[in-house]
């Protein structure tokens, strides 16, 4: 293995991305869509964050974990869209080995980010609903704080797993990635080293970390459906639906595009890369509009800061106004 290392670094300086299976006279309009796409993810997601931050009555453990789901969206959007864009604008597909490497990793952290994101707030939702006399006991402060911590940490060491196993295998021969992003089972196929160990990891670590939030998210509305069909009404349904009726969209979008991608993907073909762009890029500028539509509170909070901007409009330009009269 030392001895094919140096061969290793020569023969790949660089990787070479097919990217999407677009005609060359659609180029410009999937360019101009997917650039929509993205603004709109990056936008969207932001005005979540500032809106959570401006509103006081946003202050709460729920919009909390919101405004960090929203800042990896940005973050998970931008690891690989941006890169596809210029790829499709300029047609220069190639990616240095370092670069491609670190897409692979940020690529990594935020996806593992996302889903712990999704576990830590179905348990949030959880205990508002079964335990709703002790959540601010529950749902304090510090633990709202380690859990998102711990799912940062867990992601990076996750992510860096993945990608220091990646790193010690050798590249021979061909270098073009069927992908428009440094995708680990791309790479993987690329290699010309055993990748059992690889592939081991990858079913059992991170089969297990997958596994382990699905399970946290699947519980947590079993025990929550549970509770309300033990006393059925219609008030308590509509509660908890409201509560819990934007998380489970994204929860259901995300798990479902990523299924579409991981289960599916070898008997589609290229349609994988059609179910990798709905999970990177549709879902991510999705989540926003579901938060905001389906949320009161957040509906609520837009309103508010609108009327600001318009208040502070107005105060701007009033003095103008009576300057203008005085002359007259």
């Amino acid at each position: 293995m030392s001895s094919m290392r140096p061969e290793n670094q020569s023969s790949v300086s660089q990787f070479l991305l097919l990217g999407l299976p677009i005609p060359p006279g659609q180029q410009g309009v999937f360019f101009i869509l997917f650039l929509g796409m993205y603004l709109t993810t990056v936008l969207g997601n932001l005005l979540i964050i500032l809106l959570i931050r401006l509103d006081s009555r946003l202050h709460t453990p729920m919009y909390f974990f919101l405004s960090h789901l929203a800042f990896s969206d940005v973050c998970f959007s931008s690891v690989t869209v941006p890169k596809m864009l210029t790829n499709m604008q300029t047609q220069h597909q190639s990616i240095p080995y370092v670069g491609c490497i670190s897409q692979l990793y940020f690529f990594l952290l935020f996806c593992g980010l996302d889903n712990f994101l999704l576990a830590v707030m179905a348990y949030d939702r959880y205990v508002a609903i079964c335990h709703p006399l002790h959540y601010t006991t529950i749902m304090r402060e510090g633990l709202c704080l380690l859990l998102v911590a711990g799912s940062w940490v867990v992601s990076c060491g996750n992510a860096l797993l993945h990608t220091l196993l990646l790193v010690r295998l050798s590249f021979c021969g061909d270098n073009t990635i069927t992908h428009y992003f440094c995708d680990l089972a791309a790479l993987m196929k690329l290699s010309c080293s055993d990748t059992f160990l690889n592939e081991l990891v990858i079913f059992t670590e991170g089969g297990m970390i997958f596994f382990s939030c699905f399970g946290i998210i699947l519980g947590s509305y079993i025990r929550i459906g549970t509770i309300m069909l033990r006393v059925p009404s219609t008030q308590r349904l509509l509660k908890a639906f409201s509560t819990c009726g934007s998380h489970l969209s994204v929860v259901s979008l995300y798990y479902g595009t990523a299924a579409g991608v991981y289960f599916f993907s070898s008997s589609w073909g290229s349609k994988d890369i059609i179910a990798s762009i709905m999970y990177t890029v549709v879902t991510t500028m999705l989540n926003p509009f579901i938060y905001s539509l389906r949320n009161r509170d957040i509906k609520q909070a837009l309103k508010m800061c609108v009327n600001r901007v318009k208040f502070f409009k107005q105060q701007s330009l009033n003095p103008l106004v009576a300057v203008r009269s005085t002359v007259r």
